[in-house]
């Protein structure tokens, strides 16, 4: 059973769901993204993504008309496998198609450009043995982050921040005082200027010190972990 922090972007709520490992990610529509599948080679039993991944998906799935064979999504920073600001932290990038033969992942990666569905799709040159698209909210990298913001990039700074041993209040993707006065103390520790505002230059800084490092003993763990 995974625990599953969803940011509703037409609500501006996070909302929490319960979920077996093959049952249907919450918004997915007729069962063509499990848990299971979402979860990728993640070792977690919290998730987080936002609804407008979902329905991305669900409408990317409805015009590619069959399965989508999914290597990885999920991932929490500290875990690893992908780079320093992968929006496979956030919950908003998936990795597929890597049972297609050439042709048939330049043909699911020109319909997922050609849909204009995705925020993102990586060129052929970065990624030829599969096919990555996501939802990404900027270019780059992460969004400016602070006081009263909420969704899956608070979520990957309160857990980068616990990880590294400060108090943002638990992990729920909202962030408010706590998580403010853990950034404050972060910046204030590795030399940045301690606004409790997360951009480029803390993202980096927190994220560098984060990927990969495992779990500490002040991770955020569900209770079954």
């Amino acid at each position: 059973m995974a625990k599953i922090l969803v940011y509703n972007n037409n609500t501006n709520r996070m909302e929490t769901y319960y979920r077996g490992e093959n049952q249907s990610m919450p918004y997915n529509t007729n069962r063509s993204l499990t848990v299971r599948e979402f979860r990728g080679s993640s070792k977690s039993g919290l998730l987080w993504t936002d609804r407008r991944a979902m329905e991305a998906w669900n409408s990317f799935r409805y015009i590619y008309g069959r399965p989508i064979y999914v290597g990885y999504a999920f991932k929490r920073s500290w875990e690893g496998g992908h780079g320093n600001l992968s929006q496979h932290y956030a919950g908003l990038a998936f990795d597929v198609g890597q049972n297609l033969d050439e042709a048939g992942r330049n043909a699911m990666r020109n319909l997922a450009v050609n849909s204009g569905i995705w925020n993102y799709v990586e060129p052929a040159s970065l990624t030829p043995r599969w096919v990555h698209f996501d939802e990404r909210q900027v270019a780059s990298g992460y969004p400016l982050i602070r006081q009263g913001s909420r969704g899956v990039y608070v979520c990957i700074a309160q857990d980068a921040l616990t990880t590294l041993g400060y108090d943002t209040g638990g992990l729920d993707g909202v962030f408010g005082i706590r998580t403010q006065s853990s950034v404050i103390s972060f910046q204030n520790k590795n030399g940045l200027t301690a606004d409790g505002i997360i951009g480029n230059l803390t993202w980096n800084s927190l994220m560098s010190q984060v990927v990969g490092r495992g779990a500490s003993s002040t991770t955020v763990l569900p209770t079954n972990q």
